[in-house]
Parts: C-alpha cells; structure tokens; sequence
C-alpha cells in the first residue's frame, strides 16, 4: 500500500536473529546455554573487531543464539560486504569461556584442580572447571589424550588448554532466516515519514502505526 502512494520500499533483512555456524561442534553442543561468557565478532581478514558482549549465548543444531549472539548480529549485518566475507569463513566468534580470569589466574586455577586429582585421567579432570556437555569438545581440540594422567600433562599442554579456554573460536557461515527474526530491518524507508506523528511525509493524512503486542 505504502509503496503504491509513492513510498520508497527498502527489502527486508533479518536484523536480530540467530547465526550460523560451519562446526559441527555445534550440532554436539546443542542445547548447552553459556552464563558470563565474554565473546567478539572479529574480520579475521582485517582484524576488524565488529562486536563483544559479556552475558548468555546458546549452542543450536545451526550454530549459536542467545542475548550477546542477537546482539551481535545486527553488527554483523552492517558490515561492508558481509555475504563476501560469510562465505569465505572470515568472520570469527570467539568465545572467552573465563572471562573473569587472565591467563596467568587461569592456569592457577586448573593447576588447583589438577592437584586434587593428578591420578585421574584428563578427560575426568574438568568436571569443577566446565559444564559437562562442553568437556568432551574442549579436550578434543586441547590435543591432550584423554587417558592420559593429569600428573603427566606438560606446561606446554596446560598452556594451550589455557588458550582454548580463553579463545574458543566458531566460524560464522551466515544468518538464519527472516523467518526467525526478532527484528528485521528494511522495509518503508523511515525518511520518509515524520517521527513524531508517523505520518507520511509524502502523502496528506497517510499515518502509519503497529501494533506493541
């Protein structure tokens, strides 16, 4: 109706909504909701930071969701040439899994933890430190075996497990669809329309309104 009289339609994108995520870590997460967790969007291909957040995220069969990702990805979709740098796997979510602790308080604590169990095997020696569902995919990616003791594990395997925990990274491959936006953006050019009456600025007596419910 709008664009009938004149009005200039701009094609509606979805704004806040989930994201994707190429790993299938995630389909293996899926389900698991992260509390305090600090993440950014980075353009690894001109280490632009586009956005962080400190809160809840949530692992899906598609990717991730959650207060900080809806957040996120209204940044995202206002990035220069964003489809190009989806597709070529540019864009990077990481994820500090301990935020409130630097590197170096970090390794203190899982040292802590290790010293109450140097005779376990280090897949049963994170059950204090992460939530179970995520264990099995952070000793994955540490390269440290499974079976090994938690008295055998070197600095250098702290060090990088240490690392991952700080800098737990997912490729972001796209948007979910408008189907399953919060918010989109797009459609009648807000221009062309008064804010303080909603009336159109083209068109005598045309007002626009929604509903809030």
């Amino acid at each position: 109706m709008a664009e009938k009289v004149g009005h200039t339609i701009i094609p509606p994108k979805a704004s806040i909504v989930p994201l994707e995520a190429e790993q299938k870590l995630c389909q293996a997460l899926m389900g698991l909701s992260l509390k305090n967790v600090k993440i950014q969007l980075i353009n690894i291909e001109n280490r632009k930071k586009i956005y962080e957040d400190f809160g809840e995220m949530l692992f899906t069969h598609f990717g991730v969701s959650g207060p900080t990702i809806l957040s996120s990805s209204a940044h995202l979709l206002r990035e220069k040439n964003i489809e190009k740098s989806l597709k070529r796997g540019e864009i990077k979510l990481k994820i500090d899994l301990k935020p409130a602790l630097d590197n170096m308080d970090l390794d203190k604590r899982i040292r802590r933890d290790f010293d109450g169990c140097q005779n376990k095997e280090f897949k049963n020696s994170l059950n204090q430190l992460l939530p179970k569902k995520l264990i099995g995919s952070i000793i994955d990616l540490s390269g440290i075996q499974p079976i090994k003791k938690v008295n055998e594990i070197t600095k250098e395997e702290r060090t990088k497990l240490v690392e991952l925990l700080k800098n737990f990274q997912l490729t972001i491959t796209g948007f979910r669809p408008i189907e399953e936006a919060i918010v989109t953006a797009g459609g009648i050019c807000v221009k062309e329309i008064d804010p303080k009456t909603m009336e159109s600025k083209k068109v005598e007596r045309f007002v626009f309104c929604w509903r809030s419910d």
